[in-house]
């Protein structure tokens, strides 16, 4: 008798060791794929806090990390409904890999702060979905169904709810390897604890009401991560000042000044981008901008002979950054000038200039949103009910109100 062993196939099926999981492993030869194409593997040069490691010196993990780690809860979710008795076809099990394992490909040099300044409000999602069309042409129509639960387009709103919801494996991973990378105990959940209390019920995604104290952790560790953590007002400066770095580089681009730039990056500085012209061209240029474009575009021009530029850029590289105030109320205009007038005097520059590095803004923290598909817990009774009612800890309430702060920043 003779054995046919497909190695190629069983070459596919891969074990990862991951600090925070332990051994992961590839659970079809789909993924597997997914992750060897250039576009994803592109995510080990994203970090996934963006310039978060300026203020907590661990947080240098990327976005491949945190995408395979989604990848293995999702497929403890699936064990465990499955052992609950729900039903989920192989294929719906496939489409939800592959969904996870694609949620974030879109993401940009430095996570968010690509957003606001190379591109016209074009979100990372906007151009994971852009990518994940793409690559469905690539292989075959296989991402079809993925696509599908990713839009939150799928007759099975639970598959959804996992993918992007107020409890879903993106949420249940971030926090907890966010919290590991930056030694921040606080953020730390138990998402195998979490997982296992998931049920479905009218194809709804709920808690068992043994998880209701998980799910209080959860909610309470993503308040205090936000504002110790994704909040923190040294990231938060260091985000604005990258986000103009790469303005002013724009606009002295536009007005015809020679900047030294990768290929990619200079595509994105030249022409002004937005959803309607994000062609498969410029999804070709985009995969090809990752952390190092900006990191040794910014080492050129700390040199360069524009004020604004070179300032600009040597406050990150040699993380000398502005001044910020938090406060709980919006910042006087009299505060703002007195800044920009002093900076003009000290500097001899125009206000334009000045307007740069002195600036406002404010920033929210909203732990919980309770009128947008909320957690739902479910009693022995039967009974189902937001997580709000069903529990007894009185701030959850209070941590579903977005609080504000504003901030300035100016030269210290």
């Amino acid at each position: 008798m003779s054995i046919n062993i497909n190695f190629s196939s069983l070459n596919k099926l891969k074990i990862l060791n991951d600090p925070i999981y332990g051994f992961i492993t590839i659970p079809n030869s789909l993924i597997f794929d997914l992750i060897q194409h250039k576009y994803f593997q592109r995510l080990r040069r994203i970090t996934q806090m963006g310039m978060s490691y300026l203020v907590y010196p661990g947080a240098h993990h990327t976005r491949f990390h945190h995408a395979i780690g989604c990848v293995h809860l999702m497929q403890q979710a699936v064990n465990v409904l499955r052992f609950k008795g729900v039903t989920i076809s192989k294929e719906e099990e496939k489409g939800l890999y592959a969904a996870i394992l694609l949620h974030d490909i879109g993401h940009g040099p430095f996570s968010h702060a690509m957003e606001h300044s190379i591109v016209n409000n074009v979100s990372h999602e906007d151009i994971s979905l852009l990518f994940m069309e793409r690559l469905n042409k690539e292989f075959n129509g296989s991402l079809t169904l993925a696509i599908k639960i990713f839009k939150g387009e799928y007759h099975r709103k639970f598959l959804c709810q996992l993918i992007s919801g107020q409890l879903d494996m993106d949420r249940a991973d971030y926090l907890k390897r966010d919290s590991f990378y930056t030694g921040v105990a606080e953020g730390n959940i138990n998402s195998e604890r979490l997982i296992t209390m998931l049920h479905v019920v009218n194809d709804e995604l709920v808690v068992e009401e043994k998880g209701i104290y998980s799910v209080e952790k959860f909610i309470v560790a993503r308040r205090l991560m936000y504002w110790q953590v994704y909040l923190h007002k040294t990231g938060l400066v260091a985000e604005q000042l990258l986000i103009r770095v790469l303005k002013r580089a724009k606009e002295l681009h536009n007005n015809g000044v020679v900047l030294e730039a990768s290929q990619a990056l200079l595509f994105f500085l030249k022409n002004k981008i937005t959803l309607d012209n994000f062609n498969d061209n410029t999804l070709d240029t985009f995969s090809q901008l990752d952390d190092y474009d900006i990191i040794s575009a910014m080492k050129q021009w700390q040199h360069h002979d524009d004020f604004v530029l070179s300032n600009l850029s040597k406050m990150i590289i040699n993380r000398d950054l502005l001044k910020i105030k938090l406060k709980n109320k919006t910042v006087k205009k009299q505060s703002l000038e007195k800044h920009i007038q002093n900076l003009i005097s000290s500097q001899k520059v125009s206000r334009e200039e000045a307007e740069y590095f002195v600036f406002t803004g404010k920033i929210s923290n909203q732990a919980y949103q309770l009128k947008h598909q909320g957690i739902n817990i479910l009693h022995k009774s039967g009974k189902i009910e937001d997580i709000v009612k069903a529990s007894d800890q009185l701030n959850l309430k209070a941590l579903s109100k977005p609080v504000t702060k504003h901030y300035i920043c100016y030269p210290k």
